[in-house]
């Protein structure tokens, strides 16, 4: 008799000897092999959501300060996975439909400029990473140093304000040198109802009053020429201008005049497509992004009078030409100095 309750027996000769008892197969029914991996995977992944939870407990007890960094480290990975991802799509949508960059919506030409920006960050630290035993000086470094090495995925709630208030002092350091550039050129100006107006926007802005949007179109013509126009701005100049826009003043003159005018044109074409799109489309953080990308600290402005200062801006950028665009680049001065609200 076999355990499961079945018999075979075996006979050895013709005379019928018995031999053996076979067992056979069990009666009982298992599951297939694929509903065996199900369940066992399902049970690991139950069994580390617990796991994790549990050490994310203990951490937030014990090291409130490592957790809150290994938090925002964690969901800043997230969020630069899911922008890949995006940026990824983007690409190959433009491949696919033949389109280029200022033909895609506002939405898609940010996520493209800023992913562009973030991802020559992370690859920086890539490469310094690369000698053995370097990534451990990385992560002292990325520790030491977020503001300049991290992107903003991976600042904390408070480093956010902070990090874009101490940019926003760099920049505006860069505003007395520019509008002293322009206040010396005055001379040099052959229309005299030009100089007359140049010479009005630059006494209104000394005096703290913040330019009507006629005041700085009635110049469009002085940046199109020399001395102001993009072609022509010297080497001092640029490097202000270069700070002005968070852009590094420590290249040759003709690296800075092409990123310049690159950096420029992106803004003028992001411009166009805010327009087609509406302000009112815009959430409250795509407003204030907006309006630091282009010279206004935000972070401590009202939304409404973001939007205000924004339509001034696109009221004043769409109405230039490329041969005009050394105007939208020392608008970032012009219109941010003495806006409403700004902090010094």
């Amino acid at each position: 008799m076999s355990p499961g309750g079945c018999s075979l027996f075996v006979l050895d000769s013709p005379g019928g000897d018995l031999v053996s008892d076979l067992p056979c197969r069990s009666s009982k029914l298992h599951l297939s092999p694929k509903s065996d991996v199900k369940s066992l995977l399902t049970y690991v992944v139950t069994k580390t959501k617990v796991i994790s939870g549990k050490y994310h407990r203990f951490l937030g007890r014990h090291f409130p300060r490592f957790y809150i960094l290994y938090t925002t480290f964690m969901k800043g990975l997230q969020m630069l996975w899911a922008d890949a991802k995006k940026a990824r799509r983007i690409k190959a949508n433009m491949w696919k439909y033949n389109m280029k960059f200022h033909q895609l919506s506002y939405r898609d030409m940010e996520h493209l400029r800023q992913f562009r920006r973030d991802i020559t960050k992370c690859l920086f630290l890539g490469i310094i990473s690369i000698p053995p035993f370097a990534n451990y000086l990385v992560f002292l470094l990325m520790y030491l140093f977020p503001r300049q090495l991290l992107i903003q995925h991976f600042w904390t709630p408070k480093q956010q304000i902070d990090f874009l208030d101490i940019y926003h002092a760099l920049r505006k350091q860069s505003h007395p040198e520019i509008l002293c550039y322009l206040e010396k050129i005055i001379p040099l100006i052959s229309d005299a109802g030009l100089r007359w107006h140049m010479t009005e926007l630059c006494t209104k802005i000394q005096r703290g009053t913040h330019p009507a949007i006629h005041d700085i179109l009635s110049l469009r013509e002085c940046f199109s020429i020399h001395p102001l126009g993009m072609n022509q701005l010297r080497a001092f100049q640029m490097k202000a201008l270069s700070r002005a826009m968070l852009l590094t003043p420590y290249l040759p003159s003709f690296l800075l005049r092409h990123r310049l005018k690159s950096h420029t044109t992106v803004i003028h074409q992001l411009d166009k497509a805010l327009a087609k799109l509406g302000i009112a489309q815009l959430t409250a953080q795509e407003v204030k992004l907006a309006c630091y990308l282009r010279g206004l600290n935000s972070t401590h402005i009202a939304e409404e009078r973001c939007r205000t200062w924004l339509g001034e801006w696109l009221q004043i950028s769409c109405s230039l030409k490329e041969a005009e665009l050394s105007l939208l680049l020392h608008n970032v001065v012009l219109l941010s100095t003495n806006y409403i609200g700004t902090r010094c």
